[in-house]
Formats: C-alpha cells, structure tokens, sequence
C-alpha cells in the first residue's frame, strides 16, 4: 500500500549555522506518486530526504506519513544511498533478508521472490563483494523492498554506475514502484534520470533551500529516452530549471548534448 506524505512548513538549521539550509518547505505527495526532486548541490535535497526518513529531525514544521508524524526511521519508509552499504561477509541472500531479520522476522520464500524481481536468483549465495556495482544495488533495493515499505526513498543510488546499468536500474525500480503501489522520493542530480522516473519534478533553490518550481511528466512508462517525447519533457525541464535557478557560481543538473539518447548523461558532481 502506498504513502501519501504531508510535509508542512519545515524549515532547518543545522547547528553551529546562522543561516538555514531548508526554509518554508510546504509539500503533498499523493499515494503511489513518483516524485524527483533536483537542484544544485548543497540546496538542501538530501537534507530534506532525510527528515522523510526520519533520520533527521527539522528545526521547525514537521513530516507527516499517512497522517502519522515521523520522528524516527520506519521499516515503512525505506532509503537507499548511493554506496549499498552491504556487509561483505554475508552473502547476497543474507544481506536482502536484513530488514526482516532486524524486525525479528524470516521469510525465505519472500526472499526468493525479491531476488528474482531484480534479476540475481542466480547469484544468492554469492559473496557481494564478487558482484558488480550495478548488482550491489539490486542487493540494496531487494533489501529495501523486504519490509513491504509504503514508501521508498532514494539518494542518488544510481550515480556512480555506467550509464547502460543506471538506465537499466531506473526503469526497473520505476515499474517495481508502479507494480508494488510504493510512493517513490527521488534526490537526483541527473535531468534525464528525474525524465525517466518521476510522474512530477520539484525544483530547488539554494540558500536557503526552497521548493521554486515543479514539472509534470505526463509519459508513459517504461520511458523511451530515444523518443521525442522525451527529448521535448528533458528540453523543457532544464530551461524551467535554468529560468528558477540562475546562479552562475554553480554547475546546474547535467543534461546530455544529443537529443535522442541518455547513455551519455552523467550524473553532476
């Protein structure tokens, strides 16, 4: 069953700062939604991320979960990193079968089926550190799907992957989001990645950190990237981008110099 989220007036401080990194952040995400949000580093994404994972609290307003208030991580709402953050001495099914092993449970049949959704039944009993950057992740997202969460958020997990594998990941845990009913937070970087995710982009400024702009993209999924369609919503969104966020001292998200094809876009440092 899918989240919808409330988050209302946050704004935060961080410790030791005289000026907030978030202010003012008011927001609704719908049940079943597929949100990404984009900015220039350091405008506050992640921080923000964190408070719907409960990981960090805000210095003021607060974010609600089905109505219910987060103030600390839920098997509910799951968060995958960049790294995958296995541990190497277990194996592939032992590091998927943390979350439930955490809540004292054990379902291996469940496992089983997790680890053939993302393409690694074969590869169960294999020592994750013999796996490729592109399976570590798959590892973390079955990992990550276990607990049954309502919603799944993701922190640039895509971004040090080649671009055939990080394409690849991207419509996969788009239509695993679809299929399963999950409410999907995206933190990107990446215009063509937001393109092939999300059914809204949110657009961020920095200093302090506030929602300025959205964008929907209104394309069915899987997205071709080939497609003009697409060419057209990635166009549109970096010049809604670049017309919001006009700051010249920093690098804007990276959008490919082709038209056509994705597999040259590089996430932004």
């Amino acid at each position: 069953m899918s989240a919808n989220i409330s988050i209302d007036y946050i704004t935060h401080t961080f410790k030791g700062q005289s000026a907030p990194t978030l202010k003012d952040i008011e927001l609704r995400i719908e049940p079943g939604e597929k949100i990404a949000l984009i900015g220039r580093s350091g405008c506050g994404k992640s921080t923000l991320l964190h408070m719907l994972a409960g990981l960090l609290k805000p210095s003021e307003g607060c974010v609600r979960i089905r109505g219910h208030q987060v103030t600390k991580p839920s098997a509910k709402w799951n968060m995958m990193f960049q790294k995958p953050s296995l541990y190497p001495w277990m194996n592939v099914r032992q590091n998927a079968e943390l979350g439930l092993v955490f809540n004292g449970q054990k379902d291996p049949q469940k496992i089983d089926h997790l680890l053939g959704m993302v393409g690694l039944s074969d590869k169960a009993d294999a020592h994750v550190q013999s796996l490729s950057g592109g399976q570590q992740q798959r590892v973390a997202l079955a990992r990550s799907l276990a607990t049954s969460p309502d919603l799944l958020l993701l922190d640039e997990p895509f971004s040090a992957l080649d671009a055939f594998t990080r394409s690849s990941l991207q419509d996969e845990v788009a239509e695993i989001a679809s299929r399963e009913e999950l409410t999907l937070v995206i933190v990107t970087h990446d215009i063509d990645e937001a393109v092939a995710m999300a059914d809204r982009v949110l657009i961020m400024s920095a200093n302090p950190g506030q929602i300025v702009g959205e964008m929907k993209i209104d394309l069915p999924f899987p997205r071709n990237r080939a497609s003009t369609n697409f060419s057209q919503k990635r166009e549109a969104l970096m010049g809604h981008f670049e017309s919001l966020v006009n700051d010249p001292d920093h690098q804007s998200p990276k959008m490919p110099p082709d038209s056509g094809r994705s597999d040259t876009a590089q996430a932004a440092a």
